[in-house]
């Protein structure tokens, strides 16, 4: 293990897509990181020499990157969920919602990011009131595209089978969705424009060339518990302070406006098929902890029974990694009890670069499971 970590040790700036970072690396565990052409030798000697086993899951990157886009424009002027979308298609695709659906659908401006692009918030619910909401985001990390793909998905299927289905009913006749389709707009903007691996948001940081802020690190959670993303140039660099960044701020002030109605918050990410729940900051179990796990256990189930895909669940710091800052501990320390992370397709095979033939079936999948966590909290929550 000593070996493993000198080896981990002289990786330190690699791209890790699983776990996030080097200092979440244990013995026993299977990771996956990305490297350059030029660094590979180095890296296969190193693993060579200390006899850990490898294997090569994506040889071409930029292959993989061009074979995401796997499916065919079936009607240009209309917009496809079937196919991943860039910011102008989901801001167009917002006004289109309230447009078509003005008596369930209103779109709010929650703030604005680094660079001045708005966020938005998409509220769906029948007949107003006061009423349980639960409160969904996604699009956190900029290079999980399933992750916006959902939560359009999520909005569009329950305005079309609303009065049609009987659950959806329901729950919009009884409960408000919050949904922010994109949390980071910029980075997201970047990872469409610029780079395709993008994580972060693009905040400059002082005294550093690196740009962005892991805003999955900067909420006032143990923010600063975790030595290893005080360094701008990390992948889960915390930023300068406690939310410090415009996003993070929004939406805090956006929950914290709503927390009286606020039943549950459920945050969207990609990718390796967990459903998790507090806390990430402590190995220490929450009060209702049996409740959220024995809610994680059936809406996993209820998710494998199109498809057959295997999510594991439970706490965010034994069965990922443990993390400080995260929007999740957040939200329950907050007072949202009922606050989970869907990390949706797949395993690892295409990591980030899920195909969008993957798209569907893992919107469909993953709508089960959040239907199921919206009707117990219609019935479970007071």
């Amino acid at each position: 293990d000593a070996m493993a970590k000198s080896v981990v040790k002289q990786l330190q700036l690699l791209d890790f897509w699983y776990p996030d970072a080097t200092h979440q690396v244990a013995a026993d565990m299977t990771v996956d990181f990305r490297i350059s052409a030029k660094e590979s030798q180095l890296v296969q000697s190193a693993l060579d020499q200390n006899q850990m086993h490898y294997e090569i899951l994506i040889h071409d990157v930029q292959e993989e990157v061009e074979k995401q886009f796997d499916v065919k424009e079936d009607n240009p002027g209309r917009h496809s969920y079937a196919k991943y979308n860039n910011w102008n298609k989901i801001v167009a695709w917002t006004e289109k919602m309230v447009r078509k659906h003005p008596k369930m659908v209103s779109r709010i401006k929650i703030g604005t990011t680094v660079e001045d692009n708005p966020l938005y918030v998409l509220k769906v619910g029948g007949k107003d009131g006061r009423r349980k909401a639960i409160f969904m985001d996604c699009g956190i990390h900029a290079r999980e595209w399933i992750s916006p793909a959902f939560c359009q998905w999520f909005v569009y299927q329950a305005t079309k089978t609303y009065r049609k289905n009987k659950i959806m009913t329901k729950l919009l006749d009884r409960m408000n969705f919050y949904v922010l389709p994109v949390f980071n707009v910029d980075g997201y903007i970047w990872s469409w424009t610029q780079n395709r691996m993008w994580r972060k948001n693009r905040s400059r940081n002082q005294n550093s060339k690196c740009i962005g802020t892991d805003l999955n690190r900067n909420f006032n959670i143990s923010w600063n518990s975790l030595p290893d993303t005080s360094d701008p140039c990390q992948e889960i660099y915390r930023g300068p302070a406690p939310e410090s960044e415009k996003e993070t701020k929004a939406v805090r002030d956006f929950i914290r406006s709503h927390l009286k109605s606020i039943k549950a918050y459920i945050s969207f990410h990609s990718y390796s098929q967990m459903l998790l729940f507090p806390y990430g900051h402590t190995s220490e179990l929450p009060p209702n902890h049996k409740a959220l796990a024995k809610v994680a256990k059936i809406a996993t189930d209820v998710l494998s029974t199109p498809y057959e895909t295997h999510y594991t669940y439970g706490p965010i710091a034994s069965t990922i990694y443990p993390t400080s800052g995260s929007s999740l501990d957040w939200a329950y320390n907050l007072g949202i009890k009922h606050s989970f992370a869907f990390e949706l397709r797949d395993k690892g095979r295409f990591g980030f670069l899920l195909p969008e033939s993957q798209i569907k079936p893992t919107c469909k999948e993953t709508m089960l499971a959040v239907k199921f966590i919206a009707k117990y909290i219609l019935k479970h929550t007071s």
